[in-house]
């Protein structure tokens, strides 16, 4: 924010000033009016920046057909003006994105092969949601290995590829993303639920443990008050229920444990 508001008061034209405010106003919930500013630079300069902000601001919902379409035709029009390949990669990235959303796998996957020729490394794991989408796992396998062999930071990488190996392989990559990123939690919430399926039930909420440890969050709290109950440890069930629901009050799967939990201790008095 510190960097956006510089830039703006350091812009060298009207349009360039209106994209930086744009973006502040964004990233602080204003999406009405990001939208202004993008369209007002537009109609001052057409500029891949300005096409680009109405493009993302318009994305950031859920998109149905007819702004799906048009955030495609913004995305398009970015890509048609003057730009850096860092900036053109990210459009093409999201554009590959949309496309996905909209089941046009062709042109997605279309979309990523022309970001990764401008060596945008991310459009890997794009390209390798396509394979997968069509069934291709193999291919999906290899994408993720390519952006893994060229990523600086490949933690999220290796849990990625975890979706589209065997669960041997899924594991290995898992535990090697927590070897890179201990505070990632989905590594953790896999592996407790494997040990679950091997009736492992101690060594599952000893792994679930560890990430709530640094990490509360509701779906942690949620999944090992679901195993407590499962084990028949009503009382660790409810505490962990309680404590997502401090979360998230209106939690329905939380709420749907809690009261079961609550009838089942109640009936056993």
């Amino acid at each position: 924010m510190c960097c956006l508001r510089l830039a703006r008061n350091h812009s060298s034209s009207v349009h360039e000033r209106l994209i930086y405010e744009g973006w502040l106003l964004y990233d602080t919930g204003h999406r009405e009016e990001a939208l202004s500013r993008a369209e007002k630079s537009i109609s001052i300069q057409r500029s891949f920046e300005a096409f680009f902000l109405k493009a993302y601001t318009l994305a950031d919902t859920n998109l149905d057909p007819e702004s799906s379409s048009t955030v495609i035709q913004l995305l398009e029009e970015a890509l048609r003006c003057p730009s850096d390949c860092l900036r053109k990669g990210q459009a093409l990235n999201n554009l590959g994105s949309i496309y996905v959303d909209c089941g046009k796998l062709d042109q997605a996957a279309d979309c990523y092969k022309n970001a990764l020729n401008i060596k945008h490394t991310r459009a890997h794991q794009g390209l390798a949601r396509v394979y997968h989408i069509k069934n291709q796992r193999k291919a999906a396998f290899d994408e993720m290995t390519k952006l893994i062999e060229k990523a600086h930071y490949s933690a999220s990488a290796y849990e990625k590829r975890s979706e589209y190996c065997d669960r041997e392989k899924a594991k290995d990559d898992l535990n090697m993303a927590t070897i890179l990123d201990p505070l990632r939690t989905y590594p953790y919430r896999y592996r407790a639920a494997v040990l679950m399926d091997d009736q492992k039930e101690a060594e599952a909420l000893e792994e679930l443990s560890k990430a709530v440890a640094f990490k509360p969050e509701l779906q942690m709290l949620h999944l090992r008050a679901a195993f407590y109950e499962s084990m028949g440890d009503k009382t660790s069930a409810l505490q962990d229920c309680e404590a997502a629901l401090c979360l998230d009050p209106n939690h329905s799967d939380t709420l749907d444990l809690y009261n079961r939990t609550q009838e089942q201790a109640t009936r056993s008095i």
